[in-house]
């Protein structure tokens, strides 16, 4: 899984077809304002080369999980216009179609130039058709493009066998993936496939439960394995200790002694929170002024709970990505949210920004904590699929990727 063996954009010629990009514009809105842009100028290498090269392109995205059908705020007409202001040389058209491939959109696709754009509205307004992926739905799709071409350049939704990043697939002549897409797949592939070595990978996050086959997978993987945020309470309770009210999975304690003692077997070094900062409550609003203190991770009085790792932990994590030539990180290591609870995540970062290592963050929260604390530069690479690259990095196969031709 760690090359990608798949047609690239650079493998297909698109000059005067129809080619459609299933792109991520799943982009947070306030109020139709978007308030973060990645996800599009993300997408936008890709966009640029088919344009380049006289395609007729017809983008499509979900936004969000519209629940009753269509709804303005879920509408990608935002995205329409974020797209003409970064591509100022290029026409793009808006398609307002409930039904996604409806008249204005077959009107709009047939009047384009070469080097066109059109985007398509939401494709999750057609509902169970696209999230059951829908034959009917898929065809119109492809219809739409005269069934020439797809390039999937989706990441974030790479783990979904939808219409729209799967099923068309069956009806267009030729598939690829994007530049986004091979970015992605080279980085996460590689650093669990071939890895420079020693290889770190850091889990943090809520649950246990979500991150199981990853712990297991990256134990097999990596040379040191550092778990942080909430699940660390699960594992430090399946070592015997007092955990108090924090954040516990009963039913996967037994998971977390196998862990422990797979680990050990294998020769692998699992670090855990040696200290931990400690509250009363949880913090409401969550980045609302609280009381905290710090103590060892056996120490944890039975009515507190914990929320970040502890100084000493920081440094010991430091440490050990300090020498690493390859790190991978999904989850934060406490509720980063709050400045008091957020000093675990800062100094995992800082780390991570200072070493010379390959720096792979995982999408998710991870990501969100990475950009919001300023180091997103300092990164070699941050995913921009939170569940995709947790998939990935349990070793499975996309739907989205898996459904793309391979190269001959």
């Amino acid at each position: 899984m760690a090359g990608l063996n798949k047609v690239t954009v650079e493998d297909i010629s698109v000059k005067g077809k129809k080619v459609l990009v299933r792109c991520d514009f799943n982009v947070p809105l306030k109020d139709g304002v978007i308030s973060n842009d990645n996800r599009i100028t993300a997408a936008l290498p890709t966009i640029k080369k088919l344009v380049a090269e006289g395609g007729k392109v017809v983008l499509c995205s979900h936004l969000g999980k519209p629940k009753n059908g269509p709804e303005d705020k879920f509408s990608l007409a935002p995205v329409a216009v974020r797209l003409s202001e970064l591509l100022p040389e290029t026409k793009v058209t808006f398609a307002n179609d409930d039904i996604v491939v409806g008249e204005n959109a077959k009107k709009a696709v047939a009047e384009m130039n070469n080097g066109d754009i059109v985007l398509l509205q939401n494709t999750r307004f057609r509902g169970a058709e696209e999230t059951k992926n829908g034959e009917e739905f898929s065809k119109e799709l492809a219809d739409l493009v005269n069934d020439e071409a797809f390039v999937m350049d989706a990441f974030g939704s790479a783990h979904r066998a939808h219409a729209s990043t799967a099923g068309v697939t069956k009806f267009v002549k030729e598939t690829a993936v994007g530049y986004l897409m091979q970015k992605e797949i080279n980085y996460l592939g590689n650093a669990v496939e071939v890895p420079e070595r020693p290889f770190v990978a850091i889990l943090g996050g809520a649950k246990v439960a979500d991150k199981l086959n990853v712990i297991a997978n990256l134990l097999e993987k990596c040379d040191t394995l550092i778990i942080g945020g909430g699940m660390a309470y699960t594992f430090l309770k399946a070592k015997g200790y007092e955990v108090g009210t924090s954040l516990v999975d009963n039913e996967k304690v037994d998971y977390c002694k196998e862990m422990l003692e797979k680990a050990e077997k294998l020769g692998k070094q699992l670090l855990l929170p040696v200290d931990t900062t400690i509250t009363k409550t949880f913090p409401d609003p969550i980045d609302g002024e609280i009381e905290a203190s710090v103590v060892d991770a056996d120490k944890i009085p039975a009515d507190m709970m914990g929320l970040d790792i502890g100084c000493k932990t920081c440094e010991i994590f430091g440490e050990a990505v300090k020498s690493a030539k390859t790190v991978v990180w999904n989850g934060p290591m406490g509720v980063f949210e709050n400045p008091v609870l957020a000093k675990g995540t800062i100094a995992v970062a800082k780390a991570l920004a200072e070493t010379d290592a390959t720096t792979i963050i995982g999408g998710g929260d991870s990501a969100a904590a990475v950009i919001q604390l300023g180091f997103a530069d300092k990164m070699s690479h941050i995913s921009t699929g939170g569940g995709a690259s947790l998939e990935y990095l349990e070793g499975k196969v996309l739907p989205g990727i898996d459904v793309i031709a391979d190269k001959k």
